[in-house]
């Protein structure tokens, strides 16, 4: 993923442009570590434009309780510069989100990744825990000790839980009644998925379509909620994502089980209808289709569904 290497970086609230960049890409290298299929997609998109690639966002899961919710997260990326760009509210998984568009920094005309690339959206999820049953509830609080929040970005550089790895009793039942809020459980604050910027592309990868039929060659499974190519009502959204790692985890109890972990996904904002005349190299970020959408986030959350009963 290369040094940082920014003699000239802009000075946040927090610190340092370098410091925000790197802890990005420990995220990124954690996010990479423990979710293979993750990383082989990775690779090959990197494999197709040396390194060239750039984020649409970051994604991450939190419980809307004692400071372990989207505050936990949301306060060091704020310190750096991001600001609050939406929310959305999911009835289904009971759950809320708000993403966070990122400061405006200089980006080398050849800029990208994480070194000098354009900064990812931030995307932060919480359980909502009053609209649980009393015992999903129960067990949540029983692993979340008063400040551990925290601690959120540590937790997501590193890639450990900050609570005690939970039981598979209490995983299983919490499972039944909202596979969300087992996921966060047992995956706590290590990136829920990464976003590829498709537009950014100056490969093949620059078109949605291709990237579906890319991936469905090498055979790799993707989330099909919604259609593979998720497209949102004015038709300027395109994402498509892969389904989640299943991978073995063993419980405090000493038992192993598979469990889903973290995915990927693509995400192409099109052209705005009303820079629809800007010549092609002139076209910036603010041109393009900005935020999110309820159902297509909705869709493509389900990449970590529980494909089998827990």
């Amino acid at each position: 993923m290369g040094s940082l290497n920014l003699p000239h970086a802009s000075s946040f609230k927090g610190g340092s442009e370098t410091f925000l960049r790197n802890v990005l890409e420990s995220i990124l290298k954690t996010y990479l570590m423990k979710n293979p299929t993750v990383k082989t997609i990775w690779e090959l998109v990197q494999s197709m434009d040396n390194e060239k690639i750039c984020y649409d966002h970051f994604t991450f899961r939190t419980f809307k309780v004692d400071g372990y919710g989207i505050d936990s997260l949301s306060s060091f990326f704020m310190d750096y510069g991001y600001k609050i760009g939406g929310e959305l509210e999911f009835s289904k998984n009971k759950s809320k989100v708000k993403w966070f568009s990122p400061p405006d920094v200089h980006v080398p005309h050849d800029g990208h990744g994480l070194t000098n690339g354009p900064l990812p959206r931030i995307v932060i999820a919480e359980v909502l825990l009053d609209q649980l049953s009393p015992e999903s509830q129960g067990i949540i609080r029983k692993y979340l000790k008063p400040e551990g929040g925290k601690q959120a970005v540590l937790s997501s550089t590193l890639g450990s839980l900050i609570w005690e790895k939970p039981t598979w009793t209490d995983f299983k039942q919490l499972a039944k009644e909202n596979e969300f809020a087992a996921w966060t459980l047992i995956n706590g604050y290590t990136m829920n998925h990464l976003a590829f910027s498709v537009h950014r592309f100056k490969h093949k990868f620059s078109d949605i379509k291709f990237i579906k039929q890319y991936l469905e060659e090498k055979e790799f499974k993707l989330n099909t909620d919604g259609g593979v190519i998720k497209v949102n009502q004015d038709g300027l959204l395109l994402q498509v994502s892969s389904m989640s790692d299943k991978l073995a985890v063993e419980f405090a109890e000493g038992v192993t089980e598979t469990i889903p972990a973290s995915y990927i996904e693509f995400t192409q904002r099109l052209v705005l209808p009303q820079f629809k005349d800007v010549p092609f190299d002139e076209i910036k970020e603010f041109h393009r289709r900005e935020a999110f959408e309820l159902d297509n986030a909705s869709n493509i959350m389900e990449s970590t569904r529980f494909t089998a009963p827990v």
